[in-house]
């Protein structure tokens, strides 16, 4: 008898081993060991924007029963090729860098963000009130600091608007992301900074990139909060906008399964609706709500892009 229990073991093992070992079997998606990959692009302080969808992840977890897993890369362009490669399921992708990302490589859009009722933004021009600089035009032969090559209010946009207008800058950097192009303007290391515009808070406090550069705690202090806005409001003043730009998205890699994709968009849609989901949204990249979304969604971009005869892929680094 004992012969036979130990043949039949023999048997068992030697069925599951060689699927153990096949390169070919991995773990389901979404598992402890093939979590689902959520990119975030550095639009702000990379360490923040972790911690906020370190948040979102967790809820997310506890919603559909699935594994997560965050990153934020150090580049709009090292998105792009995470979805391309497979490395990332999901990204919450600014605007252009989705464009690129879905002409390049199929990745599809399933939620534009909102913005206190907004799903579209502008790009801004910013300078320091004393800089003499008023309108877009004072900007020619000026040091410019856009934020990224993959952003969309922060370089596509106005550098389109610039070449639109004749406009040629001096000396031109990418200072990384909104609050650094801010930053430079404000520390004098550029004259003039392109970041996102979008309305006022409900308490009347801007809302656009300038508001980064506030150093007191909201929460701790929210009338010193408020007196700093207003200073920096005066300090660096907007000398001109782009046209409106349909907002960032959520958007998934080409081939990602459908039944996932729907289950993991209503559960963002469902915690969007939570007190907690609403502080995650505010500090990730002050998300207010979303609405579903499709492709043609942001064909307005490509035939801006269309209008000055270059592709998207034209505008992202090597």
């Amino acid at each position: 008898m004992k012969k036979y229990a130990f043949i039949a073991v023999l048997m068992i093992v030697a069925m599951v081993l060689p699927a153990a070992q096949c390169p070919g079997m991995e773990p389901a998606k979404g598992t402890e060991g093939n979590p689902i990959t959520m990119y975030f692009v550095p639009s702000a302080e990379a360490d923040k924007v972790l911690a906020s969808g370190e948040i979102i992840a967790k809820a997310l977890e506890e919603r559909t029963g699935y594994k997560f897993e965050t990153a934020v890369p150090t580049s709009y362009a090292a998105v792009i090729e995470a979805m391309g490669t497979d490395k990332a399921d999901i990204a919450w992708l600014a605007t252009f860098a989705y464009i690129v990302a879905h002409d390049k490589y199929g990745v599809d859009v399933s939620l534009t963000t909102v913005r206190y009722g907004a799903d579209t933004y502008k790009g801004q021009f910013i300078a320091k009130a004393d800089s003499g600089l008023t309108k877009i035009e004072d900007i020619a032969g000026k040091k410019i600091a856009y934020t990224d090559a993959g952003s969309t209010s922060g370089f596509i946009y106005p550098s389109a608007l610039l070449a639109k207008m004749g406009i040629v800058p001096g000396e031109t950097l990418f200072a990384g992301g909104h609050p650094q192009a801010a930053l430079a303007v404000k520390q004098g290391s550029a004259d003039v900074g392109c970041t996102y515009w979008s309305d006022r808070y409900p308490d009347g406090t801007i809302g656009d990139a300038r508001r980064t550069l506030a150093t007191i705690d909201a929460k701790a202090d929210p009338e010193g909060f408020a007196k700093e806005l207003e200073a920096i409001e005066k300090e660096i003043v907007i000398i001109g906008f782009t046209d409106d730009i349909p907002n960032d998205t959520v958007s998934f890699r080409k081939d990602f399964p459908a039944d996932m994709r729907a289950k993991i968009v209503q559960a963002i849609m469902d915690y969007a609706q939570t007190d907690e989901g609403k502080q995650a949204l505010a500090d990730l990249y002050n998300i207010t709500g979303f609405t579903a979304s499709n492709d043609a969604r942001y064909d307005v971009v490509r035939e801006a892009l269309k209008a000055m005869g270059k592709s998207a892929e034209e505008y992202m680094p090597e």
